[in-house]
C-alpha cells in the first residue's frame, strides 16, 4: 500500500489542497491519499481570527473528499487531541502497519523548515517527503538546497513536485466569507455549502452579529 497524507488545518480546504493531493496521487502511484485535518496546529496558535473547530474542519475535508475515490478522510489528529505533531502522526501510522509506504506531502517552502519541527530524527525514518513546488514560490534551487540538508542531517526521502501557480488561499477565502463576497470555484460546492449553513468565518472573534442586541 502506497499512501499520501496531506495534512493541516483546512480552515477551509479548498482547490489548491486538492490538485496537490491529486498530482502527488498520480506522480508516486499511490492508492490513496488521506487528508488529515491538524486538532491544533502549533503554527496557528494566536491566528487573528481564530480557528474553526475540529468538527467543522473535519466534515469540510469530508465534503471535499467525497467525490474522489482516491481520497479518504483521516480523523487521526483530531481523536488523538492536543496539539498535532508529525512525528507522532507518523510513528502511529508506521506501528498500524509497518509495511505501509508512507509519502509526506508538503508545500516546497516547508520542506525548508522541517529540520526546526518537533523530533524531526522521528520523522524522517517513517515516509519520503514530497516538496510541492510552485513556480511562484521558492526557486526549485533552493528547495533543493533545503531537501540536500534534510538528507545529509537525517537520512530523509525527499522528492520535488512541480505543481501549477494556483491563487487560493484559505486566508483570502476566511476574508471573502467576511465581505460578503463568492468563494464560488475557490472551494469544493460541499464545502461552499457547509460554511453558509454554520455562518462560517462571516465574524471575527468578538465582533457583534447584526441580529444582536447592541
Amino acid at each position: 500500500m502506497k499512501t499520501g497524507i496531506l495534512g493541516g488545518t483546512f480552515d477551509p480546504i479548498h482547490y489548491a489542497h486538492l490538485l496537490i493531493a491529486e498530482t502527488a496521487a498520480d506522480r508516486f502511484g499511490l492508492d490513496r491519499v488521506l487528508l488529515m485535518p491538524s486538532h491544533i496546529s502549533y503554527f496557528k496558535e494566536g491566528r487573528a481570527d481564530g480557528v474553526s473547530s475540529p468538527e467543522d474542519r473535519l466534515a469540510m475535508t469530508e465534503a471535499a473528499a467525497s467525490d474522489n475515490p482516491r481520497f479518504l478522510v483521516s480523523d487521526m489528529e483530531i481523536l488523538r487531541g492536543g496539539k498535532s505533531y508529525t512525528y507522532e502522526t507518523l510513528e502511529e501510522m508506521h506501528r498500524e502497519d509497518p509495511e505501509e509506504e508512507i509519502f509526506y506531502i508538503v508545500g516546497a517552502d516547508t520542506v525548508c523548515t522541517m529540520g526546526t519541527w518537533r523530533y524531526p530524527e522521528r520523522i524522517f525514518p517513517h515516509c519520503t517527503i514530497v516538496g510541492a513546488l510552485r513556480p511562484d514560490q521558492i526557486s526549485r534551487s533552493e528547495l533543493e538546497r533545503a531537501a540536500e540538508e534534510l538528507r545529509t542531517a537525517y537520512g530523509a526521502k525527499v522528492e520535488i513536485m512541480e505543481i501549477p501557480a494556483v491563487g487560493i488561499s484559505s486566508t483570502d477565502i476566511r476574508g471573502r466569507v467576511r465581505e460578503g463576497r463568492s468563494i464560488r470555484y475557490l472551494v469544493p460546492e460541499g464545502v461552499r455549502r457547509y460554511i453558509i449553513d454554520k455562518g462560517l468565518y462571516r465574524h471575527l472573534p468578538g465582533e457583534k452579529h447584526e441580529d444582536e442586541d447592541t
